[in-house]
This record gives structure tokens, C-alpha cells and sequence, in this order.
């Protein structure tokens, strides 16, 4: 359970969504931020290139989907541990169907057995918030989903917004603008080494757009219409801070990433997943009557799951 401040902290950190956002700002000012990555230097096309196009003296690119193909890239190199960072503008206008994404994987070199880190964003109709989607597994065990879903405090089709995956031996943190949204610890219960449910081996980076329909908006309930598109996704801000596979690399490669969290950073995150998480597998009683091993319950958080999705969360 994460220590506090002081109640005052609390009732600000939880119930103003402003005060998120200055928070990440101050945060992101105080942080030392790595050098970014030209996308050619960094990434190459990864399926429909006509579609992946690099701009602003190649510190951006935009990839896009349309009545031909969808596209996507992947990084150059693959890492075993690191800090990746991206600025990403999703689509505007409506957009249900239409998933971007910003993960790791190593389902080339590994399709039977692959790891994968991901942030999913599940399209969007009038009225209502874009859903964010994070997931991982190890070892290809897609079997064992460990997915959340949470809104967020500003329209991300409207303007840039930071977003980063910290993947280390035993920590992933997924941020967003510089505010840790979770947090997972391996446990001895996942497994070690290649075998593991956590992931372990190498990976890549990778950025999508593509067709999610029969799940991604309302569980497939809104379907994409492509009268709208093209749908474009904008990435810039590139930051590959990691170390390399087949490299040695020192003890700072890619940042902490065997720490903790901070206890400001812990504040701040659950903060948001007590008025922003709107899924999570570790409640799921219907999914999993015995939550996986990495979960630690919190019941504040699921007192707000269950005012949300009284069904599926019980009283």
C-alpha cells in the first residue's frame, strides 16, 4: 500500500484532474529527459510504407490507415531492458474500430513464444473518452491477458500527449505526460528466464494503426467506418534509451529500471487509477477466480470498479 503526504495531498491528487497534468509538468521539468532519436535512425517501416511518413527533418512520422492498408514501424534494434518514449496525437472525428499502439514485442523472432509490452487506444465516437488499453505476457501465454483500461483527463486526438513504457528484470511501469498509470512487479509465481510469464527476452518497439472492429470500441459494439478516414496517427519525440541486445551496456542503460517507484510517483498513480481505471484483470473474479500472482488488491480501487461495473465487480 503507498504511504501519503498528508490527507490534503490525497484530496488533490485524487479528485482533480488538473492538478495531474501540473503535477507531470513539474515532474517532467525536474526529469532528466534522454537524447531523442531520429525516427530513420531509430525505426523502419514495418508493413505499409506508403503510409509511414517521417517529417519535421525526420523527428516525426505519421502513419496512417485507409481503404488500401494500414502501416506501422518497429525499431531498428532490439533491447532487453529500457526507457521508451513517445509524443503521439491519435486521430480526430470518429474513429471507433481504429487501434494505435505503442509496445514491444518479439513475435518476429519469437511467434510461438513471445513477449509484448503494450499501450492499445481503442478508437473513439462522439460523446464519449478515448479508452487506453495496457496489456503484457512472456512466453507467448496470450491465454493469461493482464489487460487495464482507463480514461484520461484531456482528449488525446487534440493535441500531443508523452507516453512511455520503462521495462526492466522486474518492473514494468507504463506513464502518460510523466504520471505513472501502473505498476508491476515480478513475482518468483511468473516464472524466470525465457520461459517466464513476465517478459524477459528481447524486443523491439513498435507503432501501429490498424483495424480493431470486432473488439477494440464497446467490445465491438462500434465498428470503424472508413467514410471518415484516412485515420492518421502522429508520433515525434522519439527516446530509445535501453540497452541493446548483443551489447554491454552500464548499470544506467534505459534509468532505473530495476527501482521502485517514488513515493510522489506512487501518489500520483494511484490518484489516477482510483478515478481513471475503468478495467482491471486483477478484480475479474469472473475471468479469474484466483487473481494472477502479480496482483496486489486494493480496495480503493475496487470500490471505484465496482460503482462502475457493479456486474462483473461484485459488492
Amino acid at each position: 500500500m503507498a504511504e501519503f503526504f498528508s490527507a490534503v495531498v490525497i484530496v488533490a491528487v485524487i479528485c482533480s484532474s488538473s492538478n495531474l497534468l501540473q503535477s507531470s509538468e513539474a515532474a517532467d521539468q525536474n526529469r532528466i529527459t534522454p537524447s531523442r532519436i531520429s525516427f530513420n535512425k531509430g525505426f523502419k517501416a514495418l508493413y505499409g510504407e506508403a503510409n509511414v511518413i517521417p517529417y519535421e527533418d525526420d523527428g516525426s512520422v505519421d502513419i496512417s490507415m485507409d481503404g488500401t492498408t494500414s502501416s506501422g514501424f518497429h525499431s531498428r534494434q532490439m533491447y532487453v531492458n529500457g526507457n521508451f518514449e513517445t509524443s503521439l496525437k491519435l486521430p480526430s472525428s470518429y474513429t471507433a474500430g481504429v487501434v494505435v499502439t505503442f509496445y514491444t514485442s518479439n513475435n518476429q523472432k519469437y511467434p510461438y513464444r513471445h513477449d509484448e509490452i503494450d499501450f492499445e487506444f481503442l478508437g473513439h465516437i462522439g460523446g464519449k473518452n478515448w479508452t487506453v488499453q495496457t496489456n503484457f505476457y512472456g512466453n507467448g501465454r496470450v491465454d493469461r491477458g493482464r489487460e487495464e483500461r482507463y480514461g484520461l483527463w484531456f482528449d488525446p486526438s487534440e493535441d500531443y500527449h508523452r507516453y512511455r513504457i520503462r521495462w526492466g528484470p522486474n518492473r514494468i511501469t507504463y506513464y502518460v505526460d510523466d504520471v505513472p498509470i501502473r505498476h508491476v512487479r515480478r513475482v518468483p509465481a511468473m516464472g524466470m528466464g525465457a520461459e517466464a510469464d513476465f517478459p524477459s527476452k528481447e524486443m523491439r518497439l513498435y507503432g501501429t494503426i490498424w483495424n480493431g472492429s470486432d473488439w477494440a470500441t464497446g467490445g465491438g459494439k462500434y465498428k470503424m467506418d472508413l467514410s471518415y478516414g484516412p485515420f492518421v496517427a502522429k508520433y515525434s519525440g522519439f527516446v530509445l534509451d535501453g540497452c541493446p541486445f548483443n551489447e554491454t551496456c552500464s548499470s544506467g542503460s534505459g534509468g532505473d529500471v530495476n527501482g521502485d517507484l517514488t513515493r510522489e510517483e506512487r501518489v500520483k498513480m494511484n490518484g489516477f487509477r482510483r478515478k481513471w481505471m475503468n478495467y482491471s484483470y486483477c478484480y475479474d473474479k469472473t475471468r479469474y477466480a484466483v487473481p494472477l500472482p502479480e496482483c496486489v488488491f486494493n480496495s480503493r480501487e475496487l470500490r471505484h470498479l465496482q460503482k462502475l461495473h457493479p456486474t462483473t465487480y461484485g459488492h
